[in-house]
């Protein structure tokens, strides 16, 4: 069984900055989406097992950087510039088999940025 922990998240003014970590028991294929209430899950930004790949959402390009650190099994969604419309319930996903599907989740953490 895949376990994936969020933490990182919390309350933010607009233009602030927030790093969320998503600590995994293993190394995989990782992504970050979002789901603002209302809404459905969003994609928000994925990395390679490896981490030289990484791909976003044209939303967040050039404000969020997605990252890991394959030595603690952990992934990271740097967060700048933050808006209101980035506010939601952000989860990381794993795909544990490598074959391009999400079939694990983390809990969420919530991002409430203020205008």
């Amino acid at each position: 069984q895949v376990q994936l922990v969020e933490s990182g998240g919390g309350l933010v003014r607009a233009g602030g900055s927030l790093r969320l970590s998503c600590a995994a028991s293993g190394r995989y294929r990782m992504g970050w989406f979002r789901q603002a209430p209302g809404r459905e899950r969003d994609f928000v930004a994925r990395i390679s097992r490896g981490g030289s790949i990484t791909n976003y959402a044209d939303s967040v390009k050039g404000r969020f950087a997605i990252s890991r650190d394959n030595a603690k099994n952990t992934v990271y969604l740097k967060m700048d510039s933050l808006k209101p419309e980035d506010t939601a319930v952000y989860y990381c996903a794993a795909d544990s088999t490598a074959v391009g599907t999400w079939d694990y989740w983390g809990q969420g953490t919530q991002v409430t940025v203020s205008s």
